[in-house]
């Protein structure tokens, strides 16, 4: 049987390394799962998010081929820029799940002071931005894509927790704290790992 691969999109400020974690809880599990963690180099949320996902569009083409079916997590910053990716550069045609870890699709408060000049990527996270207005007039692209949101009702990043969620599909709180645990904590990756191993089985 193919491996099927598994795409990780970290958040704002952080690397590929903050998944290692849930790899290795992944690969404990699912041995199978070929997984890949591009680098979004956002500039420390200069660059805008749809800039990121034009840049990943052609990553993706380029490991996978242009339309071998993958997999999409998305943690943080990550879940929009996989979003976008899915409805604007038809990510969605490929893509079986996508799984959202507190991604800020509603926006989240902790932004809604950030100058648009200096800092463009984190301004697209602004509750109602031109941004999440976009993504949110083309959601019907996401027909056929099985979507989850995984969040956490008391962090302080994605401010309130619950806006954490895309309009369509799963959603569920996450018995953990904090913003990181969502990516850390035990039951964070309990809750992942049950999500994402049982669509390869």
């Amino acid at each position: 049987m193919p491996r099927r691969p598994l795409v990780l999109l970290h958040g704002l400020w952080d690397t590929p390394q903050v998944f290692r974690r849930l790899e290795a809880e992944l690969l404990g599990r699912c041995p199978e799962l070929e997984l890949w963690a591009p680098h979004l180099r956002d500039r420390w949320g200069a660059v805008p998010l749809q800039e990121l996902a034009a840049t990943l569009a052609p990553q993706i083409s380029a490991r996978f081929g242009p339309d071998r079916p993958i997999d999409l997590l998305g943690f943080s910053m990550g879940g929009l820029v996989g979003r976008l990716w899915l409805q604007d550069h038809g990510g969605a045609a490929r893509c079986r799940r996508f799984v959202c870890l507190g991604s800020p699709m509603r926006g989240t408060l902790t932004a809604q002071l950030v100058p648009r000049a200096l800092l463009a990527g984190i301004a697209d996270m602004k509750l109602g931005s031109p941004l999440l207005r976009h993504l949110d007039a083309g959601t019907l692209r996401l027909q056929g894509v099985a979507c989850t949101s995984l969040y956490c009702r008391t962090e302080l990043t994605v401010v309130p927790g619950w806006r954490a969620v895309l309009p369509v599909g799963e959603r569920r709180a996450l018995p953990v704290a904090t913003h990181r645990q969502l990516i850390g904590h035990p039951r964070a990756l309990a809750a992942v790992d049950g999500d994402l191993c049982w669509i390869h089985r």
